[in-house]
């Protein structure tokens, strides 16, 4: 457990050891300083009235949050701006370690305080998904009565993962992850800022670069790296090696960040020819069913941070578009790795879009299901298609009948097979062939039963 109030803190509400984390020293003072939050921080805004209460209303009405978001995105950065909104005493428990007991000590302690002096407690609970139902259900007492303040952070959907009582109890707030702006914001304001390295380093445009690339939309490892860089050079070279000449900080390089991270820069830009060269590649590997080359190009997107939505969705549109019915668990198999993606995230997603990527390379293929799409959107494009037929058309609202609507339609589970002969197309498309499956996979069986059913529709003529 940790604790944290005024005489543990420096004045701008950081812990006051210097020699802490850069990722801890650069946690931001105010809200001004938090980075892609926008939408949650707007003026009059829940989460505002929590950090800057005015007068005595504050953030009267709520006694519960929830941050959901991936990780490095702020969740202990505004646990921690609510705790000093009103110089509130912050508790921290991480659900990795703390239990029942733990959790009703501090609940404990914080109503003592309450009823004694009016102190107030913020109760930060880290990875609250961790927690199990009985331990979650402990935390209910507190929040009805607000004995605390609950702030609780979850980088997994609380709906499947924060029980229902205190799920309705609490105020769910989404963090977005942060964009390449935000993270090179963070990394230049660390390289310049009092709190961070001071500018005892400068760093170069591909270094800094790399640095958001590995980051992802993470705060937090963006500014472990580049610590980790400004330290190995400042140590190695702390005078004159790699500064410029007119007598400047020594420069961090991208090889610098590449040897402090232990891992080659992957030459892939999500803006530029990169990025559509190895997303190319990834499609037409799984499309050429080769599953190696798939996993070469789906593990440099992910060591380039591609957003892992992106990846679902072209694994998903290519489990419809190369495999089809040659294989149709794959599409559902592709679907259920694109949920799973948004509710988990990374790192854990990586394995999830490896298995979807592996069904489709692996798959039996077939474009048969895109080739009759097109194929009869072109002839619609073209003007063909006339009236439908009288006897498919709606006959269930008044006057229809009169008009000769469904009249004479067949009802196919009337006959043997549950097919009957009849015309389905417009006249001028009578005839039409659109979908023609291959003998690959599953679609082999699906081309042997309609060519039974159109010989039947032939016969019946």
């Amino acid at each position: 457990m940790d604790l944290f109030d005024a005489a543990g803190t420096d004045e701008a509400g950081l812990p006051a050891d210097s020699h802490a984390p850069l990722a801890v020293r650069m946690r931001p003072r105010d809200l001004s300083e938090v980075l892609g939050q926008g939408h949650l921080l707007g003026p009059g805004s829940p989460l505002r009235r929590l950090v800057e209460p005015t007068g005595g209303a504050g953030g009267a009405g709520v006694s519960s949050v929830i941050l959901w978001g991936p990780p490095g995105t702020g969740k202990t950065t505004l646990a921690y701006l609510v705790a000093r909104g009103s110089g509130r005493r912050f508790v921290e428990l991480s659900a990795l370690t703390a239990g029942v007991k733990d959790v009703r000590a501090v609940v404990a302690d914080a109503r003592r305080r309450l009823a004694a002096s009016g102190e107030e407690t913020v109760l930060f609970i880290d990875e609250v998904h961790r927690f199990s139902k009985s331990q979650q259900d402990a935390l209910l007492p507190s929040v009805e009565n607000r004995w605390v303040t609950l702030v609780a952070a979850t980088t997994e959907n609380p709906s499947f993962s924060v029980v229902s009582p205190l799920l309705s109890r609490s105020l769910l707030l989404t963090l977005h992850p942060l964009g390449p702006d935000d993270i090179r914001a963070l990394v230049s304001r660390a390289v310049t800022d009092e709190r961070g390295l001071a500018g005892a380093v400068a760093l170069d445009d591909d270094a800094q670069e790399q640095i958001v690339r590995m980051a992802g939309s993470d705060a937090r490892k963006s500014l472990t790296v580049l610590e980790a860089a400004a330290g190995a050079i400042l140590a190695a070279r702390p005078q004159d090696a790699g500064a410029p000449e007119d007598g400047g900080p020594p420069v961090v390089g991208l090889a610098d960040v590449e040897r402090a991270a232990d891992i080659a820069a992957v030459r892939y830009d999500r803006a530029g020819d990169q990025h559509y060269d190895v997303t190319s590649a990834f499609i037409k590997s799984m499309r050429g069913s080769d599953p190696d080359a798939a996993l070469h190009y789906l593990a440099r997107m992910i060591a380039a941070g591609e957003d892992p939505r992106f990846i679902a969705r072209r694994i998903v549109i290519h489990a419809a578009e190369d495999v089809g019915l040659a294989d149709p668990g794959v599409l559902a198999t592709a679907v259920a790795a694109q949920q799973a993606v948004a509710m988990i995230g990374m790192p854990e997603a990586r394995i999830i879009l490896a298995e979807a990527a592996l069904a489709v390379a692996t798959a039996p293929k077939s474009n048969a299901v895109i080739a009759a799409i097109e194929s009869a959107i072109e002839d619609v494009r073209a003007g063909k298609g006339g009236a439908v037929p009288a006897h498919l058309r709606d006959a269930h609202y008044a006057g229809a009948s009169g008009l000769g609507h469904g009249e004479g339609y067949r009802y196919p589970h009337d006959y043997p097979h549950g097919v009957v002969a009849q015309d389905y197309l417009p006249e001028d498309l009578a005839g039409a062939s659109y979908y023609r499956p291959t003998g690959h996979g599953f679609e082999a069986e699906v081309a042997r039963r309609l060519e039974s059913i159109r010989s039947l529709m032939r016969g019946g003529r």
